[in-house]
């Protein structure tokens, strides 16, 4: 849960905003809430997308909706930010379809993090068997 995660460093996520499902509605069930929650949301199954898109914040998680209905910012104006991946439910695990690509670029944080160095593709052996190709090449140059 990326609540549980970034708290640990004083950070916040709007609980206003969620992941969804993808399918032929552009926004669809489950929600895919990034904090910790008692609602059931179900079972994910080979062949089911869905998104996770969490707003990351340095104060406050209570967000304002800018008047051209789409823009979304803090109460307090401190700094935030929101990210989307879109995954795939496969047989053996997760797959990244927003994933990176070998001439991506490589972020500071990919670089240098503690957690996962390099692109993460997904949990799955075909996206592990890419992930470890690309990340030679970026990572060792």
């Amino acid at each position: 849960i990326i609540e549980d995660h970034i708290t640990k460093f004083g950070f916040s996520t709007v609980r206003q905003f969620c992941g969804h499902g993808i399918g032929s509605v552009f926004h669809t069930t489950p929600n895919i809430h990034h904090y910790r929650n008692n609602e059931n949301s179900g079972k994910m199954d080979v062949g089911h997308t869905f998104t996770i898109e969490p707003m990351i914040c340095e104060g406050s998680a209570k967000s304002i909706t800018w008047p051209d209905d789409w823009t979304a910012t803090t109460i307090d104006g401190k700094r935030s930010a929101q990210f989307e991946h879109t995954l795939l439910i496969t047989p053996d695990g997760v797959e990244a379809l927003t994933g990176k690509i070998e001439t991506s670029k490589l972020q500071f944080w990919e670089q240098d993090s503690e957690v996962h160095k390099g692109f993460w593709l997904g949990t799955s052996k075909a996206a592990k068997e890419r992930e470890a190709e690309i990340n030679r090449k970026v990572l060792e140059g």
